[in-house]
């Protein structure tokens, strides 16, 4: 192991010890909602809820899924973990779960790109989804604020230029027009459904805080190949399923980030999570220096691509330390060889 990446150890352990001491015990007594809990970034926020001290009620599509056996390595799932069944697309199911909560943390959504019925698999689950949790939300007096969990893809795909002097930010919104016209449909499902929510809650007088995370790569302990990972692991093999730059931001920012949206009492509005923009050409060269007996396609001569800065001004409002990207990177594909994707 070489210098680089012997630091790199040393900042992610020091993170990890700062968020640990910064949350232990601060949810005790207390009951909040996780949505889609048995996906990669929800199954990350009930870990870190549960090392808080809080009580945490878990939605999933069936309790008794092999998904959901992952929750039973975690420490204080016997005592503060409550998994319920619920179904996106049927109004009142998120009712008994949200029930006696200061918190909800919407995360459930599909993440499919494609689809031989794009408007009904990918564009109306996300909407009504978030809809019928809100709905379920209206009702209890009890819940302080909601966190939804959005994405980038709610605010880059408009059509506008990502020349290197534009710098985008939380003002930045998808257009459903350029969406729809471009066949872009989870970036469409997002946007509608972070709109929905927007005005749901000024509706209904609900304290809404949305989280909006590029390309989100770490560790993952569920046994589902995610979204990022599933890039990382497309490199690798040779293959670009996602065009460069990306836009990346560890797993672990991600959920303290949502756990900092509830607690923190000035929290408002949107939060950017980009921890890095990231060309094609540094990821092969990182891969080919850590993992070269794994990369297939040993060449890494990718082209810079001029490209957008992004705002992390907002997100570290919230305390937020973003993580090297390079750990994100080693920690995906030693997450990948764990779990049988990739041969060590």
């Amino acid at each position: 192991m070489n210098y680089r990446h012997e630091s790199l150890n040393s900042v992610l352990s020091f993170t990890l010890r700062e968020r640990e001491m910064m949350m232990s015990g601060e949810g005790e007594g207390k009951v909040v909602c996780v949505t889609g809990a048995s996906g990669f970034i929800a199954s990350w926020l009930v870990k870190l809820l549960l090392q808080r001290g809080y009580t945490v009620n878990a939605t999933v599509r069936d309790p008794n899924s092999p998904r959901t056996k992952h929750f039973g390595e975690l420490e204080g799932t016997k005592e503060r973990l409550h998994l319920f069944k619920a179904n996106l697309l049927e109004e009142g199911t998120f009712d008994s779960a949200v029930d006696g909560c200061v918190g909800v943390f919407h995360v459930a959504s599909p993440v499919v790109l494609s689809s031989n019925n794009p408007q009904a698999d990918i564009v109306e689950t996300a909407v009504k989804g978030t809809l019928n949790v809100l709905r379920s939300c209206a009702k209890v007096h009890s819940i302080k604020r909601v966190v939804l969990t959005s994405s980038t893809a709610a605010m880059t795909q408009n059509g506008n230029p990502t020349t290197p002097d534009v710098v985008i930010d939380e003002t930045w919104f998808s257009s459903s027009v350029f969406c729809k016209e471009n066949k872009k449909w989870y970036p469409l499902a997002k946007t509608l459904a972070e709109e929905a929510a927007w005005k749901f809650a000024r509706e209904n007088g609900i304290d809404l805080v949305a989280i909006n995370p590029g390309i989100v790569i770490g560790p993952f302990f569920h046994p589902i190949l995610n979204f990022g990972a599933d890039v990382i692991l497309n490199l690798i093999n040779g293959a670009q399923s996602f065009p460069s730059p990306y836009r990346f931001v560890d797993i672990r920012d991600v959920a303290y980030a949502q756990i900092q949206a509830l607690e923190v009492p000035t929290a408002n509005g949107r939060y950017l999570l980009v921890g890095s923009v990231v060309q094609l050409y540094d990821i092969l060269k990182f891969l080919h220096e850590h993992y070269p007996t794994l990369l297939v396609a040993g060449k890494f001569d990718a082209k810079y691509e001029p490209t957008c800065k992004v705002s992390q001004e907002r997100a570290k409002s919230l305390g937020i330390n973003f993580t090297p990207w390079e750990v994100g990177v080693r920690d995906t594909v030693e997450s990948l060889k764990e779990k049988g994707f990739l041969s060590s």
